[in-house]
């Protein structure tokens, strides 16, 4: 059976008992920066088994999406080593949101297994927590699972929470048993290691919450979270022992093998190669790019992993995008998303692998003369770094590669470098995670679409992390109300600010933000007290609200102006939507010409004159897709959705607030255009008055330009035109001036070479000249030389500069980027070209007298 039919079966037999199919979510989980990518099959279901989120289905199957790289749950360094390991995979899940519990779920568990996929019962094994006295008796009096067949376990394996308070219940689990030839004992046992028995599904029966102080509470209504495996259980199905033998796989590894790999098909590098293609392709079709940091660096990392491998068996870059169509037909049917992104996941890949590939060779090149080095085994986590911060090499791919040879890294030197470089950087690459308080209170009623000002009563006061009954003057809190008109903080737009009134006492509202379906009030009180029960007056700072309602419907606008101007498949990456300015984040491949921006400044700007009204309608949300509203990349949408329409140019889902007319917006004017990561582009921009002042602004500072340059403003151009040109003609008399001094000079530096072990070695220092008088006087040099190792440098009093030469027959011994980087920290280059400069060493001169030792030491017969 193939594994595409395995998940129709799957799913099938589930809608056939009555469970709503709900699809995969995006492997970035939406509105959850807590976790990097969608890891399991309850993710989507987190906020329903939290009781934050309701929904119309008290039972569900799915086939979830998943990885496992980066973060807590990070499978990356096993991956083509071991026969299960897997950064993409698919989950096969079935819940209960308290229809049903353990009887049922073990039952259909049992029934898919032995009826559907008609895997032998003295196959199967089983496992329950020790003190599961209902899953035992189900298993072994109703299910008629042999003893000898089972196990009780503790804890550790047979116990799930979802932390250290809430949810949490005992599991069972059903393994498969490969036979006597592998290796390995039953689960529970001193053996359990091996790979005989292996773990096909895990049911999790949620029955009990935790509290703080480590009691279990039965919970009202207990809920069934299963998980299993889709690669796993075809290769059980399909009589295979590793996931890698199974037809999908195959199908990859086998295209992989006609793009020249020079290994056998069972070679781990072929493995990783299969395997992060899927991850690979997956994430960037659910909208993520590579970045220095969060998702887009782990897709970074994985990629680079890819290449690597890719290079070690004889595959030439770029090749991953020649395997994305293999990947396509074999996964389309089941995720057509795959199809539609197809080019754009080439586009990605490609950009990545080609910008690796020009530091590929040369950091290789290092990590190799540094393994020659290593001492006891083990490369000091220094260069590790190095090879990070200057070369790409995330450092699991170094830690890869030493694996190989038989090398261990040091992490702890590895990690005290990177903390090193974070405590001077300002910039951080941390995820910001949203505070989540214990709450347990009743859906906020919002009515912020309708008015700004609205009567509510406090259900509850949280001042830190513990509910209080009362706040009074001068503490900061939370209130929740049963009913507000404050906007919570979502789909890009900021929360509302504003005040809460009662009699003699005030609250500012600073933020709003949501908890699931709870709206929290952030802020201070100003004057007087207020309690829990007490009635009080909500009101928004409207002038805010109008001017953010004003940028949000410009987003819209933007979106649709971009999409009739760049073509359908630009697609939103994030938004920003305040009351001073808003940024749009979209998918494209290149900067914007002026005349692309011009374009959609009058396009978004005609709408707007139009003064068209804007229309909100709630319906289904398969209805709402059918009609062509356009969902948003990372947004979580109820099945009753909200669609906002400009007449025929713009229709999407949006929760957010919006001008009554286009009209209403004023005026948009974009600030600026750049790109943020690859095949992202970031739009910023600002509307009524601000964008009114911004124009004004400009307009003056073009004014005094005029002034500067001595001319009108209808001149400028043409002024700063003719001063370039004469500024590249100075350049050009420079240049050539400068190289008749480095031909003069190169005569006499060459008397100056010493001969090392038959090469000529020339350490010059060259005064009055920068950067480009070095690359001059080398380039005389070089023509005029053989066999040669040529290090000419300048500097002032606080600063220098210098250039690097090695012949490329000598640089396979001795590297021309190391050399630079004995001298000057800040450089790098090739094996035989390199550069570098910044402040002057305070042992510059003895770094200098080193040179020579270190080309006798790599020259030596």
């Amino acid at each position: 059976m193939k594994t595409a039919d395995i998940r129709a079966q799957f799913i099938n037999y589930f809608y056939e008992l009555g469970h709503e199919i709900v699809p995969s979510s995006s492997l970035v989980p939406a509105q959850d920066q807590t976790l990097l990518f969608t890891n399991a099959g309850m993710v989507q279901f987190k906020d329903v088994f939290l009781g934050i989120e309701n929904r119309s289905y008290t039972k569900a199957a799915t086939v979830q999406r998943c990885v496992r790289a980066g973060g807590k749950h990070n499978d990356l360094e096993n991956v083509g080593y071991t026969a299960r390991h897997h950064t993409f995979f698919e989950m096969l899940g079935f819940f209960s949101f308290g229809e049903y519990f353990k009887r049922e779920a073990i039952k259909y568990a049992w029934d898919f297994l032995t009826k559907v996929l008609h895997l032998s019962p003295e196959k199967l094994w089983i496992t329950v927590f020790k003190d599961d006295t209902e899953a035992e008796s189900i298993w072994l009096n109703e299910i008629g699972i042999d003893k000898s067949r089972f196990s009780k376990c503790d804890e550790k394996d047979n116990f799930w929470a979802m932390g250290d308070t809430g949810p949490c219940g005992p599991c069972t689990e059903i393994f498969y048993d490969h036979g006597n030839e592998v290796a390995g004992g039953p689960p529970g046992s001193k053996d359990q290691e091996g790979d005989r028995y292996i773990e096909i599904w895990n049911l999790v029966f949620m029955q009990y919450n935790r509290d703080k102080d480590g009691k279990l509470n039965p919970l009202p209504k207990p809920a069934v979270d299963t998980g299993m495996g889709l690669e796993r259980l075809a290769a059980v199905v399909q009589g295979v022992h590793s996931n890698y033998d199974i037809d999908d796989f195959q199908f990859l590894i086998k295209a992989i093998l006609k793009q020249g790999a020079k290994v056998d098909k069972q070679h781990a590098s072929v493995k990783v190669v299969a395997d992060h293609l899927r991850s690979c392709a997956f994430l960037i079709a659910d909208g993520v790019h590579p970045t220095n940091e969060g998702r887009g660096y782990v897709l970074r990392r994985i990629i680079r992993r890819a290449v690597r491998h890719g290079h070690f068996i004889g595959l030439k870059s770029p090749f991953l995008r020649d395997l994305v169509p293999y990947l396509v037909e074999i996964m389309q049917e089941a995720y057509p998303i795959l199809s539609l992104k197809e080019e754009e996941i080439k586009q990605v890949l490609t950009a990545e692998e080609e910008q690796f590939a020009r530091t590929l060779e040369t950091g290789l090149s290092l990590l190799e003369d540094a393994i020659a080095k290593a001492k006891d085994n083990i490369l000091d986590g220094a260069t590790a770094f190095k090879l990070y911060d200057t070369y790409g090499f995330p450092f699991d791919l170094t830690q890869d590669i030493l694996r190989e040879k038989g090398l261990k890294v040091s992490q702890k030197d590895f990690d005290k470098c990177m903390q090193m470089q974070r405590k001077q950087s300002k910039a951080s690459a941390q995820f910001s995670r949203q505070e989540t308080l214990a709450i347990d209170e009743t859906p906020t009623s919002f009515k912020g679409y309708e008015t700004v000002s609205h009567k509510g009563q406090i259900k509850a006061i949280y001042i830190g992390h513990t509910k209080a009954n009362s706040i009074s003057q001068g503490e900061e809190g939370v209130i929740i109300l049963d009913t507000t008109p404050f906007y919570a903080e979502s789909g890009g737009q900021v929360g509302d600010t504003g005040s809460l009134v009662a009699k003699e006492s005030e609250f500012e509202v600073h933020d709003t933000k949501r908890q699931g379906d709870i709206i929290m009030h952030y802020g201070v009180l100003a004057k007087g007290s207020l309690t829990e029960g007490q009635t009080i007056t909500a009101n928004v700072c409207n002038a805010r609200r109008q001017a953010i309602r004003a940028n949000h419907t410009a987003t819209h606008l933007l979106h649709a102006a971009l999409k009739k101007i760049l073509g359908d498949k630009v697609e939103q990456k994030g938004s920003l939507v305040e009351d001073l300015r808003a940024r749009f984040d979209f998918s494209y491949p290149k900067a914007l010409t002026s005349m692309q921006l011009e374009e959609v400044e009058n396009l978004v700007n005609s709408e707007i004159r139009a003064n068209t009204y804007v229309c909100t309608q709630v319906m289904p949300f398969e209805k709402a897709k059918l009609a062509g509203a356009i969902a948003l990349f990372g947004e979580k949408y109820s099945n009753e959705v909200r669609v906002l329409s400009i007449r025929d140019f713009s229709k999407e889902l949006c929760g957010g607030t919006h001008v009554t007319q286009t009209g209403d917006i004023g005026y948009f004017k974009i600030t600026a255009e750049y790109g943020i990561a690859s095949g992202v582009r970031r739009i910023e921009f600002v509307t009524a008055n601000t964008a009114v002042n911004w124009v004004l602004a400009s307009l003056s500072q073009f004014s005094e330009l005029a002034d500067l340059l001595k001319t009108t403003r209808s001149e400028v151009k043409s002024k700063v035109l003719a001063l370039l040109h004469d500024m590249k003609n100075k350049d050009k008399e420079l240049l050539s001036l400068q190289q008749k001094q480095a031909s003069f000079a190169a005569t006499s530096l060459l008397q100056k070479a010493q001969n090392i072990n038959g090469i000529s070695f020339l350490l010059a220092e060259i005064t009055g000249v920068d950067m480009q008088g070095l690359r001059v006087t080398l380039d005389s040099l070089k023509n005029n030389i053989d066999n040669a190792v040529i290090v000419l440098y300048t500097k002032d009093a606080v600063r220098m500069n210098l250039v690097v030469f090695v012949s490329k027959n000598l640089s396979s011994n001795i590297n021309a980027a190391t050399l630079a980087k004995s001298i000057c920290e800040k450089s790098g280059g090739r094996p035989d070209m390199a550069q570098g400069g910044g402040d002057i060493p305070a042992d510059l001169d003895l770094r200098l007298k080193k040179l020579a030792q270190i080309v006798n030491e790599h020259t030596r017969g």
